[in-house]
């Protein structure tokens, strides 16, 4: 069975201009009874740091001894990685089991006649769909670009984190940072409890209501990531919080964050084979890329290489300006969503997505840092076979219940 056809296909076969379809989505939801979903739900949106947050949020909910199901987007090495149970990625087999479920229910649709099933959306209800099957007691959802117009809308929130907004995807989710915060809150419904990172004030304005996470919350201060991380998973322990309605216990939640792993966020890998260090960041602007550079010059003193890879819809004079007077090498997709039509800098080599092989990487250098968008770095953390499989360890963790639907 082609399991990657089942999420991709509709996608893959869109007409020029046709849009993610919610009615359909909906109504597969309803096919396949998971909504309501029966468990609390944590929905993360955000411009960055949406999958730190989720990640945080899941590890202190385990840590309160609840089963916990994470749906992430994209994954981190493989499709896998989309769909968690207790921090640990489904298995083959279970995505295999799960792909077969939707595409029973699929072939019951009416015709697509007002847009696609969107792969976010199929790996979402996939998730729902395992988290039934696990006897999850909690469910923590990442958004995928949006949020009203994104399928985690269609499952009732029970507290929805809003990491930090910035003009992405302008023209699509909106024209300014205000407009596309607007969107992203949508994911919120009546009686959704929702908390957010520190905003610009027009960003803070669109999101009102809102309660306000501030940074620096000493507790965990010393296990928790480095940098612009540190926000993203202050937010996720603050919203778990509010989910629980408790605290976890101090000791325990101490020792399942300290067991965070997170691939792709200024994470280190030795490149295969070498003497090659390679530091990963799915940093997308200015701010980020810079936050990398200085992480990386911390770490080695120098940086000899930069692998980078942005898309037109990011900010890629940031990165420019960030990356002045280093060697770069910048990475280009073969991914028909993203484009790669912007000028680059005269002295920037300019290499595709094939050539970022583990010999290629080594031979840039000792310390190479490489940033950009998750699907660049999901490449890079599949050339260094960097471990996706577990994101946090919860000792303990309770067995299934059943089954399940």
């Amino acid at each position: 069975m082609d399991v990657d056809g089942v999420f991709f296909r509709e996608w893959e076969a869109r007409a020029p201009g046709e849009r993610r379809s919610l009615r359909r989505a909906r109504a597969l939801a309803d096919a396949l009874g998971v909504l309501p979903p029966g468990v609390p739900v944590l929905t993360v949106v955000g411009s960055k740091g949406k999958g730190t947050a989720a990640v945080y949020a899941s590890a202190y909910l385990a840590a309160a001894g609840l089963r916990v199901c994470t749906v992430t987007s994209p994954g981190l090495r493989s499709n896998r990685d989309r769909i968690r149970i207790d921090g640990r990625a489904v298995t083959t087999g279970e995505l295999g089991a799960l792909a077969e479920t939707l595409e029973r229910r699929i072939a019951g649709l009416p015709g697509r006649s007002d847009g696609y099933l969107s792969p976010a959306g199929l790996f979402m209800l996939a998730g729902l769909v395992r988290a039934r099957r696990a006897g999850a007691d909690a469910i923590v959802l990442e958004a995928g670009m949006g949020g009203r117009s994104d399928e985690v809308s269609l499952v009732r929130a029970d507290v929805a984190a809003i990491t930090p907004v910035f003009l992405e995807h302008a023209g699509v989710l909106g024209d300014t940072p205000a407009e596309i915060a607007r969107e992203k809150r949508g994911v919120a419904g009546p009686g959704t409890r929702v908390v957010s990172a520190p905003q610009t004030d027009d960003v803070a304005a669109a999101l009102e209501p809102a309660e306000v996470v501030p940074p620096g919350d000493p507790e965990f201060a010393d296990v928790l990531p480095p940098g612009l991380g540190r926000t993203s998973a202050e937010l996720g322990i603050a919203a778990a919080r509010r989910l629980l309605g408790r605290d976890a216990p101090p000791a325990r939640a101490r020792d399942v964050l300290a067991s965070v792993v997170l691939p792709g966020r200024l994470s280190a890998h030795t490149v295969p084979g070498s003497g090659t260090e390679v530091l990963v960041d799915s940093a997308i602007d200015r701010t980020g890329v810079r936050a990398a550079l200085a992480a990386a010059r911390a770490r080695w003193g120098g940086v000899d290489h930069v692998l980078v890879c942005l898309p037109d819809h990011k900010d890629l004079d940031g990165a420019v300006a960030a990356l002045d007077g280093l060697a770069v090498t910048f990475v280009r997709l073969p991914l028909p969503h993203l484009r790669f039509t912007r000028p680059l800098p005269r002295g920037w080599r300019v290499a595709e997505a094939a050539e970022v092989t583990p010999a290629a990487i080594a031979a840039l250098g000792r310390r190479v840092l490489a940033v950009g968008t998750v699907y660049f770095t999901a490449a890079v953390l599949d050339a260094v076979d960097a471990d996706t499989e577990r994101v946090f360890v919860s000792a303990g963790a309770r067995r299934p219940r059943g089954s399940g639907a």
